[in-house]
């Protein structure tokens, strides 16, 4: 499915799910797309955007500001209550991230249709992520790239809306100005 998709746009894409899992999402939306663009510096639309003033920490705050993660206040609780009979969770998760790797305790369990726990845990593309993806192979296709980049996928987030494009905008950033630099940007690329 993401062959057309250039190494960094890979990149982005790997980074957003690996961000979705680190706050505890089980989905991939736009926000996640956007952190996955901010995590390569040096790439086309994160140094577009870094120069309008939206780096990767700010980004990652004001999503944080809107959504939070999903183990939010429960976990505390979860840790004071077992604290209150005796049992030290910090100890447990030191000791089953030794034996079972760092961040062990952090996954859901997952269960395969025979109803045995499984490895890992597949996070899916919301549909406006989904349909942010399908925007960037339009982008590209409209530019006669034989190839989605970084840059196309940004495009992609500033058609769909949703929380990425939110969280650009809030950051007093001009859309036609940004595509405008992006297209410039692109034209004179010749592969991504």
């Amino acid at each position: 499915m993401f062959e057309r998709f250039s190494q960094e746009a890979r990149r982005a894409l790997t980074s957003a799910q690996v961000d979705a899992r680190r706050f505890h999402h089980n989905w991939i939306g736009t926000e996640h797309l956007l952190l996955g663009l901010l995590d390569q510096p040096e790439a086309l639309s994160a140094r577009l955007l870094a120069e309008r003033g939206l780096d990767r920490p700010g980004a990652e705050a004001a999503i944080l500001a809107v959504l939070g993660t999903t183990q939010s206040a429960t976990a505390e609780l979860d840790a004071a209550a077992l604290e209150t009979i005796g049992i030290d969770l910090s100890t447990i998760r030191e000791k089953a991230e030794a034996v079972f790797g760092p961040g062990a305790l952090d996954r859901d369990p997952v269960r395969c249709r025979k109803g045995r726990l499984v490895s890992g845990r597949h996070v899916t593309f919301t549909a406006r992520a989904k349909k942010a993806l399908e925007l960037s192979l339009r982008e590209a296709v409209s530019r006669e790239h034989n190839y989605i980049a970084n840059g196309h996928l940004l495009l992609g987030l500033l058609r769909v809306g949703g929380l990425a494009a939110k969280v650009i905008a809030d950051a007093g950033i001009d859309f036609d100005l940004l595509r405008a630099d992006i297209d410039r940007q692109l034209s004179g690329q010749a592969s991504g």
